[in-house]
Parts: structure tokens; C-alpha cells; sequence
């Protein structure tokens, strides 16, 4: 059995970020969320893991010295807004985190930083204020950084998600690194990523409905714990759902049974709706990954969580320059996968 490479995973949610780097070679040491129905659900899926429930600002990584040097520090943060000024005292919560994260990384010191937030984050000029404190403060501590936006349709999560991402590594690695190629070619679509679930109670016509649900998904969103019912989006996302046939209003507790005869209506009160473990299956969440709470609390951990796929595809990058000749070697840490160098 070879060592993995160490992580340390913040805002985990879920875990949809953290099973993803899991595949692709990463223990974690750590994780951290100051949600208890998200650490209920970390545990529940990986009762191994060391899941701290705790808010991030009063996290104190020097009582967790397993959390010092590690490989990754990975983070799949609350959309920041634009508006939000770096250093006022009044700044919105979203960005007190990402500046809190960022913060870490002095105490914490690993090898390589994961953000995974908003793809505007990216490139927008409403965000440079924002970028140039990042930028900034990880320049001081010795790392290079790489804005980039991945669609993870391209890696066969059946979803238009954009998100924008940021990596930053230590100077040795960072030139090893290139931001994931697409693993798919062709996007798996609603109908073919459901068609299964859809007829698993022995609903006749789940072939016929797949077959006209041919678009992906659009963005699944959790929606704001002060807001009401779970629902899959702002009406331009609900007109989308609409034109497969789904009623984006609510969720359904189970998926039509043998009776249930498809109205084929352009009324969307009329149409079916999809089940929260169907809405799992859109995120690219394995279906053994078991999401815990009441309908609306599950609904809202998926919608804020980084698609696991997506986590493989950027854990795969980074592991393959972290095991990369160009860096100056550490000890316990694995051969690289197929297809990639190590160092010893």
C-alpha cells in the first residue's frame, strides 16, 4: 500500500470536493465546515475522516498539527460578491472566508492551494480588487498562481457549471502544473444521465421522457439557508428544466411509479419533478455517496458542492506536478499514478 498526499479540505459541504481529490490520491487529515448537517454527512459517507465542525474565521490550525505542511490545501468556498470590499471590517461573510482561507495558508504552509468559486472570481474587473489581495499574499509566501474556468459538462458531470478556480503552488511545482483537459468528448445529457432512476418504480414512459431530455442541466444552486423549499433555480434556469419536460419548482420525494401517466403539457405545474438523489446524480455525486438531513437541507449540500468529478480532474493536475521531478522531493509521498513521473 504507498502513501497519499496529504489534504486539508475547508467549506467541505458535502464532500463533493474532497471525494473527488480522494480519488484522485489525497488523504485528508482535516475537514472542516461549520454546517452540522454537512459534517454529519462527511462523516456518515467517511467515518474515518477527521471532520471538525467549526466556523472557518475561528479555526486554529496549531491545535490540529497534523493540519502543518501539508500537500493541499483545498477550498470549494460560499460565492463571494463583488461588492464586498477586501479589509473593511463590514465585508460581505462569503469573502471574509476566502480571505480567511487565504490567511491560513501562512500558518498552514502547503505545498499547493485549491479555490474553487464563482467563474467571474476569474477574470471579471469587478473581482480585481479581490484577485490582487490573493495574488498578493500568496507572491509573499513564495507561490505562483493560476486563474483558469473549467465547464464541468467536460468532465461528465451531465451540467452547464462554470466555476472559476484558482491554484497556487510552490515555486518548485508550479511549473509542472497545467490546468485538466476535458475527459469527455460528448456531454452526457439529462435524459441519459436519469433515464435509469427515472424507471427504477416501473414507469412505462421514463424511455420516452429521456429521450426528448437531450440538453444538460443548467446550474444546480442551493439557494440561501434563510430561503424557503428547495427549488432548482431563478426563472431562466426553470424555463430550461421546462423545455425537458421537469417542473424546476420543487423537488419530488420519489420518482414516477407504474401509474403515473406523463402529461406532455407546456405547463409546468404539470410536468414531473426530479427526486434530490436524482439532483445527486446531476452533481456527479457516485450513487453510494449518501447526502443526510430533510429533503430542502440535502438539496441545498448539493447545490453548494464542487461536483466530485470535477475535484479528480483538478487533484489529478496538481498531484501529477506535486510527484513531479521538478520538485525538491518529501518524504511519504506516493509513486505518481499511470502515465505520470514521480520523484523518489
Amino acid at each position: 500500500m504507498t502513501d497519499r498526499l496529504s489534504l486539508v479540505d475547508v467549506c467541505a459541504g458535502a464532500g463533493g470536493l474532497a471525494s473527488g481529490l480522494e480519488s484522485a490520491g489525497f488523504a485528508p487529515v482535516l475537514l472542516l465546515d461549520n454546517k452540522s448537517q454537512a459534517c454529519e454527512t462527511l462523516s456518515t459517507n467517511r467515518p474515518h475522516w477527521n471532520v471538525v465542525c467549526q466556523d472557518l474565521i475561528d479555526f486554529l490550525p496549531q491545535e490540529h498539527p497534523d493540519t502543518l505542511d501539508v500537500d493541499l490545501l483545498s477550498a470549494g468556498l460560499p460565492r463571494v460578491k463583488s461588492s464586498a470590499a477586501v479589509g473593511r471590517s463590514d465585508s460581505e461573510p462569503e469573502l471574509r472566508l476566502l480571505s480567511a482561507t487565504v490567511y491560513l495558508v501562512h500558518a498552514i504552509q502547503p505545498r499547493a492551494l485549491l479555490l474553487e468559486n464563482l467563474p467571474a472570481l476569474v477574470d471579471s474587473p469587478a473581482y480585481a480588487e479581490i484577485r490582487e489581495f490573493i495574488g498578493a499574499e500568496l507572491t509573499h509566501l513564495g507561490y505562483r498562481l493560476r486563474w483558469f474556468v473549467l465547464n464541468a459538462a467536460d468532465f461528465g458531470v451531465p451540467q452547464e457549471r462554470l466555476q472559476g478556480v484558482l491554484v497556487a503552488l510552490k515555486e518548485p511545482w508550479f511549473d509542472a502544473f497545467a490546468p485538466p483537459e476535458p475527459t469527455v468528448s460528448e456531454h452526457l445529457s439529462v435524459g441519459r444521465a436519469l433515464r435509469r432512476s427515472m424507471g427504477a418504480r416501473g414507469w412505462p414512459e421514463a424511455d420516452a421522457w429521456a429521450d426528448q431530455a437531450r440538453a444538460v442541466a443548467p446550474t444546480l444552486v442551493g439557494g440561501s439557508d434563510n430561503r424557503g423549499g428547495a427549488d432548482l433555480g431563478p426563472s431562466g434556469t426553470k424555463r430550461a428544466w421546462a423545455r425537458m419536460g421537469v417542473n424546476g419548482g420543487a423537488l419530488a420525494d420519489e420518482v414516477p411509479g407504474p401509474d403515473y401517466r406523463w402529461p406532455r403539457s407546456d405547463d409546468p405545474a404539470e410536468m414531473l419533478k426530479i427526486t434530490v438523489d436524482q439532483a445527486a446524480v446531476l452533481q456527479g455525486f457516485p450513487s453510494e455517496w449518501r447526502i443526510t438531513g430533510r429533503k430542502t437541507a440535502r438539496y441545498r449540500q448539493i447545490g453548494h458542492a464542487t461536483p466530485p468529478p470535477v475535484g479528480r480532474a483538478l487533484g489529478a493536475a496538481i498531484a501529477r506536478a506535486l510527484r513531479s521531478p521538478a520538485g525538491p522531493g518529501k518524504p511519504g509521498t506516493a509513486p505518481a499514478p499511470a502515465g505520470y513521473t514521480s520523484h523518489p
